[in-house]
């Protein structure tokens, strides 16, 4: 399903979420309103990698964002293989990928770089660089 976040559309999938498509647009609108702060919704997650990095996204709180190198020296992986589970993320925003940055620069975002600044700034998170 298409969301509307920020002026740009993002295609989530909301058969991973425990809820109806007019709850889950309600719950996006409320944080895009500034009135929510975290998703009130339950997620089933991917039984892999990706799953591993998408609960450790959830685990960043609003405001704040860890690098991928981070996220990698968590799970004992690489920052590159983190980089390309964020990219497979199905449910962007919801599951907060935006949170996760570059050691010194504001890369990599499915929504492109432009909406991902605007998620950081909106949660008032600190934002690299971009390259």
């Amino acid at each position: 399903m298409q969301v509307q976040i920020l002026g740009h559309e993002r295609e989530i999938d909301e058969l991973r979420i425990d809820a109806d498509p007019v709850t889950i647009r309600e719950q996006v609108r409320e944080y895009e309103a500034g009135t929510r702060d975290e998703f009130d919704l339950e997620i089933t997650y991917p039984d892999d990698f990706t799953g591993a990095v998408m609960r450790a996204m959830t685990d960043i709180p609003v405001g704040e964002t860890r690098t991928y190198g981070e996220i990698a020296s968590a799970l004992d992986s690489a920052p590159i293989a983190v980089g390309q589970a964020c990219g497979r993320n199905p449910i962007p925003v919801i599951v907060p990928c935006h949170r996760i940055v570059g050691v010194d620069s504001l890369v990599g975002y499915g929504g492109g770089l432009d909406l991902k600044r605007q998620l950081l700034e909106h949660e008032g998170a600190p934002i690299p660089d971009e390259r």
